[in-house]
């Protein structure tokens, strides 16, 4: 009769255990950089929305309707008039 066992884990087993446990790592890192990165999206989205957007009046008023394009000579114009 066998009293005591021995147990033996081939190289093969040991390589396929770091495998899965490998594996499980990069999964979870996987996993939580996904939901982080949708978690931080929402919360700026979030933040974005309550800024108050410009009316068409606000934009209408600042090119007169003369043309519908905005340039940047245009802005810096606004900003001389302010100055004075």
């Amino acid at each position: 009769m066998v009293t005591s066992a021995s147990m033996y884990i081939d190289p093969a087993t040991t390589t396929y255990i770091i495998q899965i446990a490998t594996a499980v790592v990069v999964g979870a890192g996987t996993f939580f950089t996904i939901y982080w990165s949708k978690l931080k999206r929402a919360v700026k989205k979030k933040k974005e929305e309550e800024v108050e957007a410009i009316s068409t009046d606000e934009i209408n008023a600042l090119h007169d309707g003369e043309k519908d394009v905005i340039t940047a000579d245009d802005l810096l114009a606004d900003d001389d008039d302010d100055k004075e």
